[in-house]
């Protein structure tokens, strides 16, 4: 039985790898931050009492500001495989955390890098790598695109980039990077502008809300499937030798774009309701991001599955559902 650690677990993209690893067969390990509330709602439906027979997933109490407890999971575990997806992953609040982002996401990463030299563990590693590093670098980008970051946060990522590419040639570790454009669900978080769009709408249909403040209707993102590329992830992991993928669909759509198609999805003229709020704006914005994925396709035989259509009506249909469910008082959780 292969061994998988995966930090961000209890995000959008760890929930699905958690799932997808554990339909193959795998021990998943995953670190949970601490906090006085809960916060482990997207993988409650696969959790199960450590003291039953045959459990597979488990949870262990870290932070990518700790070294030592790093260390020592990284020793005590000896994983076959380590999804590294934890970060402080907003652009918009980077701006405002500029110091808290660098440490997290950028020295997250090497302090996962150190564990795992300090250690001698022998096992495969995977970045979380971000389109926005990229930023001002025009489409398509692809693996040889140079970056350009205008965020905290995409500069955070180049560092785990390169960091990670460094340990691969200077120590022989099987480090790897998976630039991933954006992908999104029903388990985004609320503050993404993708599930902020859909659970307003779906709350102004129902008359709960009156109006959704946005910023730049006019950037345009490759927004993909996120179980479509977390699967990418766990292939990238498989290939004989380590290297670094961009993971696409290779298709751009506008803020507005998809304001079209959820609207559309809900029989609603968005344009009565959405307002423009400057506090939404960057300080300094990414126009435009389409990856060339032709390298993952080729190398890796992965290819997106869901359109961009198809992605909105899921998630339209997702925060219907999970309102109908709220407002009929029944359980709700994210696991949809």
């Amino acid at each position: 039985m292969r061994k998988a650690l995966v930090t961000g677990i209890t995000g959008q993209d760890g929930s699905y790898l958690a799932e997808q690893l554990l339909e193959r067969g795998y021990e998943v390990h995953g670190l949970v931050r601490r906090s006085s509330s809960f916060n482990t709602d997207r993988v409650d439906h696969l959790y199960r009492d450590p003291h039953e027979q045959g459990v597979r997933l488990f949870m262990h109490f870290a932070d990518l500001t700790d070294a030592s407890r790093l260390v020592k999971l990284v020793y005590e575990l000896q994983p076959d495989e380590i999804y590294h997806l934890g970060a402080q992953s907003h652009v918009r609040v980077s701006f405002d955390i500029p110091e808290y982002t660098a440490d997290v996401t950028a020295m997250g990463t090497v302090r996962l890098l150190e564990a795992i030299r300090e250690t001698g563990v022998q096992t495969r590693f995977y970045q979380a790598s971000s389109s926005e590093m990229f930023g001002a670098a025009p489409p398509p980008q692809s693996e040889s695109t140079p970056f350009h970051p205008r965020s905290p946060y995409a500069a955070a990522k180049v560092m785990a980039y390169w960091m990670t590419v460094n340990y691969r040639e200077s120590y022989g570790m099987f480090a790897t990077n998976g630039i991933l454009h954006n992908h999104e669900s029903p388990r985004r978080g609320e503050t993404f502008v993708t599930r902020k769009i859909t659970r307003a709408l779906a709350r102004i249909q129902a008359g709960l809300q009156e109006k959704l403040y946005l910023g730049n209707l006019d950037a345009k993102r490759d927004w993909g499937y996120a179980p479509d590329f977390t699967d990418a992830m766990w292939r990238i992991l498989q290939a004989e030798q380590p290297s670094d993928y961009v993971i696409a669909t290779g298709a751009t759509h506008s803020v507005r774009d998809f304001l079209d198609e959820a609207g559309s999805c809900l029989g609603m003229d968005w344009e009565d309701v959405v307002a423009f709020d400057p506090r939404y704006l960057r300080p300094a914005e990414v126009d435009v991001l389409q990856g060339d994925f032709s390298k993952a396709r080729r190398e890796l035989d992965w290819e997106p599955t869901v359109t961009f259509k198809e992605l909105v009506r899921i998630m339209v249909e997702a925060d219907v559902k999970l309102l109908e469910d709220q407002l009929a008082g029944r359980a709700v959780r994210l696991s949809e």
